[in-house]
């Protein structure tokens, strides 16, 4: 979402009812004059890009503004990390992401995402 421009924060407040999954995604927004977001023809990690993806916690996404909305929204639900940064060595990337997530005040699930949508 913040590569095209939208603020998550408000978009938990508009629709907190209709959040039944949470991907923990960063991205930085490179937008320097000569680069745009609409540059998906230009491989991730080329400096001409105007976003890429980075590592939870090393872009400009707000987790803790993110988490105290789900938190007021009463979210439950699982957060997955869904893990892209070319700068940055996999391994050490997914130990660090992990790292970053267990440190939010944010308590685990204990349903399985599919369990949202089965009929009582």
């Amino acid at each position: 979402l913040i590569w095209q421009g939208v603020d998550p924060a408000e978009f938990i407040r508009a629709f907190p009812d209709r959040i039944y999954h949470v991907h923990v995604k960063d991205a930085a927004v490179t937008l320097n004059g000569k680069s745009g977001i609409l540059a998906s023809h230009i491989n991730f990690g080329d400096r001409r890009r105007g976003w890429d993806f980075r590592s939870p916690g090393h872009g400009d996404v707000n987790f803790e503004e993110i988490v105290r909305e789900l938190n007021v929204a009463k979210y439950e639900g699982p957060l997955s990390v869904e893990w892209e940064d070319s700068g940055m060595e996999r391994f050490w990337g997914a130990e660090d992401a992990l790292n970053f997530v267990k440190s939010w005040n944010f308590s685990p699930s204990d349903f399985a995402f599919d369990s949202n949508f089965s009929k009582d």
